[in-house]
């Protein structure tokens, strides 16, 4: 049986974990080895970490702190941001990074996505879709281009077809609100891919992942649950499980 991952996403910008509320008013909430530690001992499935403004500021890839989270991650890590080319991904990788992500590169050249599967596989790669609603209908968002002309349960097929191996989906409404997630746009993914879709922005408190998966999620991301609540990764394996939704635990020795 899928096991359903409870994953942290958090975004790096100035060397630094930050938290956002719909990509803005950024918050530090800690340096990214010792956010990787704790992490670590609370029993996540995986993490991912995301720079978000290299694409932006055009940075070179950072492997000296990529390493650094590596180093403290004993669970797959993903790190996005900045990735232009195939170099970019060894570099990573290279770096200890388990996966990337990708987002800008990713909307401008989907042969990138058929390439990078093709030399690492499908399963290192996760194409990263940020989602606004703009009259009513969703739209793909971009960081940099603003909202886009384009549906982005479209665009994640075609990204599955190039060879994507997971989809990061994420509220830009829902983001940093912990009001839950947004139900209604994981209601259109909902059995129209093959590949997982882990999906982020809102959860507040453990009942929102349980939602979450219940209507198409095949795993749940967040940030602001664990740094700023009471809550821990346990509690919402334990409210998924009660929910009889098949998580992992680690294993008692």
């Amino acid at each position: 049986m899928l096991k359903h991952r409870v994953i942290p996403c958090v975004l790096l910008k100035d060397w630094q974990l930050v938290k956002s509320i719909g990509f803005e008013s950024f918050r530090t909430i800690g340096h990214p080895t010792s956010t990787a530690r704790i992490y670590n001992a609370r029993d996540v499935d995986e993490l991912i970490v995301l720079d978000i403004d290299a694409s932006l500021e055009e940075d070179e890839i950072n492997e000296e702190i990529i390493a650094d989270i590596a180093n403290e991650c004993f669970m797959p890590l993903t790190i996005g941001g900045g990735i232009k080319t195939i170099d970019d991904i060894y570099k990573v990788l290279n770096a200890g990074a388990d996966k990337i992500s990708i987002n800008t590169k990713a909307l401008e050249d989907l042969e990138f996505i058929k390439k990078a599967s093709s030399v690492f596989g499908s399963q290192c790669i996760v194409c990263s879709i940020d989602v606004k609603k703009n009259d009513d209908v969703y739209k793909v968002f971009n960081k940099s281009r603003g909202v886009l002309d384009l549906d982005p349960l479209e665009l994640a097929k075609k990204y599955e077809s190039y060879g994507a191996g997971e989809i990061l989906l994420t509220s830009v409404d829902f983001e940093g609100s912990t009001t839950g997630y947004d139900i209604e746009l994981i209601k259109l993914f909902k059995d129209e891919l093959e590949i997982p879709i882990i999906l982020n922005g809102g959860m507040g408190e453990p009942r929102h992942a349980v939602e979450a998966i219940e209507n198409g999620a095949d795993a749940v991301a967040a940030a602001y649950i664990f740094h700023f609540s009471q809550y821990t990764p346990d509690d919402i394996k334990e409210e998924l499980s009660n929910a009889s939704i098949s998580v992992r635990y680690a294993p008692c020795f």
